[in-house]
């Protein structure tokens, strides 16, 4: 069978962060969120029908905050996964988790339901740079939280920490990162702040202090060899893990691999088609159709999603892989483009694979929009 994964968006938070751009509505839940959860049970059994084929080996929940649900709102979703798809032996389940939203009791429930992968939202291990990105917990609630997880029979935690953020120096986050290795998760993810246009931060964008670029590169690379240095092989541009604990469901997106997307904001792979949901929760909850975009993807556009998908994890493009696609050579389509990047050092070819060096993940946005058809 052909294998499946299935992405369920929970939009509900406590508070919105001062840089969160998804697609998430904070202080809104008690009936809501039931009507939610039946609504995306709804969904799941209407899209099994086109699935007969396939099975499932990687769910993920994300947010907003997926640990406002009730224990008893993630056992209805996962039962109607279970009911309308062939669920593997041995499925990745990932839920997101923000510190201090989920006790001891909560997480050993979550784990008895078959979530066997947590990814907990730290963003820095500083109380200042906390405050500044408007984040509800301190550190010592990440520890509780972290600690908790372990206790109720998680064995694969992720954290994610964020870079260039206000109040943030090198040493700052050199401190951010020791604090996290020295509990010893077994995946970190490292994204750099993107000031986006809607949020508090997009509002104050020219009274906001922000680490200069070169701090930034610093702070990248960095967190590149420091984590290297303690057993975390950097698998894709922001995700670093021990051996055997890289996200299943992550990878399926960078290897363009199919999987649906249920929920409003939800992005769906499937069929050889890309397709999304709105954000109108209230026409989602009433059972109406809230697709906003479809789109068959082209030959042309299936080699640029390849590339520039390929090229952000390490491993980069395998050009045997890319010919028995495409049906022809990496280098005669992008070897002339690459070129100048190879020889600054940013792009290394190899072994018949090409792949970003260190600092060419730093500038990586830049390089693919250069070299590809956008």
């Amino acid at each position: 069978m052909s294998k499946l994964g299935i992405y369920i968006h929970v939009p509900f938070c406590l508070q919105k962060c001062n840089y969160c751009d998804f697609c998430s509505f904070a202080g809104r839940g008690g009936e809501l969120i039931s009507e939610y959860v039946s609504a995306l049970c709804r969904d799941i059994g209407r899209a099994a029908q086109l699935c007969g084929g396939y099975s499932v080996d990687t769910v993920y929940f994300g947010g907003g905050t997926p640990t406002l649900l009730t224990v008893r709102d993630f056992e209805r979703i996962l039962c109607a996964l279970t009911e309308n798809f062939s669920i593997e032996s041995g499925c990745e389940v990932s839920s997101e988790c923000n510190p201090a939203t989920a006790d001891l009791q909560y997480l050993r429930e979550l784990r008895s339901l078959g979530v066997d992968r947590l990814s907990i939202g730290l963003q820095s291990a500083n109380e200042n740079e906390l405050r500044a990105l408007g984040r509800i917990h301190s550190y010592a609630d990440f520890v509780e939280t972290y600690g908790n997880a372990r206790a109720a029979g998680f064995e694969n935690i992720s954290a994610d920490l964020m870079y260039g953020i206000p109040e943030q120096t090198v040493e700052s986050f050199s401190h951010t990162l020791d604090s996290l290795t020295s509990l010893a998760p077994e995946h970190i993810s490292a994204y750099g702040l993107k000031v986006e246009e809607g949020t508090p931060f997009g509002r104050m964008k020219e009274g906001l202090i922000l680490p200069d670029e070169d701090a930034e590169y610093d702070m990248y690379m960095l967190c590149t060899e420091y984590l290297a240095a303690r057993g975390y092989g950097k698998y894709e541009i922001s995700n670093f893990a021990r051996a055997g604990y890289e996200s299943r469901h992550n990878i399926k997106y960078w290897r363009g691999e199919e999987y649906l997307g249920f929920g409003v904001s939800a992005h769906s792979y499937f069929g050889g088609e890309r397709f999304a949901n709105s954000r109108d929760i209230d026409r989602y909850i009433r059972g109406l159709d809230i697709t906003e975009e479809r789109r068959v993807i082209s030959p042309a556009e299936r080699m640029t999603e390849y590339v520039m998908l390929r090229m952000r994890m390490s491993e980069g493009v395998a050009h045997s892989d890319f010919y028995e696609r495409f049906g022809r050579g990496f280098q005669s389509v992008y070897g002339e483009r690459l070129a100048k990047y190879t020889d600054m050092g940013y792009v290394v070819t190899e072994n018949c694979r090409t792949r970003f060096s260190d600092k060419g993940f730093f500038i990586s946005n830049y390089i693919l929009s250069d070299i590809l058809d956008f």
